[in-house]
């Protein structure tokens, strides 16, 4: 969420809800959302929204006619994307995802930051309030003054927070990682590994909203990215059963690793099989030449924090999360 709600004259706007966006709209928001990261120092709308939109890029081939031109075929079920123009251009962008059976809706939002201070973030916000229900949640990247304001407008309450820790990987030297007994750990093997992973992905995450809710086709979205690399793709097994995982990911214009996902299986918790990984996976990024090392956990996980911090892992910045009073 990054916007500066504060009301001032300017061209009529109007708000687009879509299923599916034509590539020219999908062109138009990345543009959007790179000019704000240029401003702001971190994307607005996280890997998982930005994967959704990549959709409609990958998908021209399969587009079909729309009321606005050609539409690219690949909407996903429950996730909705707002295009809010002024004067005929685009100058906001939301998203919205209803797809949690229980929790509330979950949106991110981003204005121009070349047409802030004209009501856009308020406009978009009670638009995603009007399409929720009054059942929302946003999140605001980075946890700008401005974003606080806007959700404080909104008649939003702080609900979490996402800690972006960071260390450094140069001259990184940890003891050999000890696994438990019968345990061993190979890369993730594509096509194969898929349905195991996925199973313990859920099982280890089933309190995480977002994580644990990981199905073939997000798989398969992040298998397709050109970051994504099976041999720092860790997987342990006690037999042939997958226990845990920890999935890194270099972002190689950042000179940055992360701990992308680390799990384990809650049969095999609480036997240092977690610490072991996370060596395992930071010794690989190292040998990458990386300096630095991230990775994202919730502020409340503290037991998760207190390891990190035990391996050298400082806060770097956070990213909040809003929802309405339920």
């Amino acid at each position: 969420m990054t916007s500066d709600d504060t009301v001032r004259p300017g061209r009529p706007r109007s708000i687009e809800t879509l299923a599916a966006l034509s590539a020219e709209q999908t062109e138009a928001v990345f543009g959007l959302l790179d000019e704000a990261a240029r401003t702001d120092g971190q994307q607005a709308v996280s890997e998982q929204g930005r994967l959704q939109l990549q959709h409609f890029r990958a998908s021209r081939s399969d587009s079909v006619e729309g009321g606005g031109g050609r539409r690219a075929g690949r909407e996903r079920e429950g996730v909705s994307h707002l295009l809010l123009t002024a004067g005929g251009e685009l100058v906001g962008y939301a998203q919205l995802e209803d797809t949690d059976p229980v929790e509330p809706p979950a949106a991110e939002l981003v204005v121009h930051p070349g047409h802030r201070g004209h009501g856009h973030g308020r406009a978009l916000g009670s638009a995603l309030l009007a399409a929720s229900g009054k059942r929302l949640r946003v999140w605001a990247h980075g946890g700008h003054s401005a974003a606080r304001h806007l959700a404080q407008v909104l008649g939003l309450t702080l609900f979490r927070e996402l800690r972006q820790m960071r260390r450094p990987l140069t001259g990184f030297d940890a003891p050999d990682p000890v696994l438990p007994e019968g345990v061993t750990v190979r890369p993730f093997v594509p096509g194969k590994d898929d349905a195991a992973w996925l199973a313990v992905n859920a099982a280890a995450f089933a309190h995480h909203p977002e994580q644990g809710s990981l199905t073939q086709r997000d798989l398969d979205d992040r298998k397709a990215e050109p970051w994504f690399d099976p041999e720092g793709f860790f997987l342990a097994f006690r037999g042939d059963e997958l226990v845990g995982f920890h999935w890194t990911k270099v972002h190689a214009e950042e000179g940055l690793g992360e701990v992308y996902v680390l799990g384990v299986g809650p049969g095999a918790q609480g036997g240092g099989l977690g610490k072991s990984l996370t060596t395992i996976g930071l010794r690989h990024l190292a040998g990458q030449g990386l300096p630095t090392a991230m990775l994202y956990v919730d502020a409340d996980n503290k037991a998760a924090v207190s390891v990190y911090e035990r391996l050298g892992f400082v806060t770097h910045e956070v990213d909040l999360m809003y929802r309405t009073e339920t």
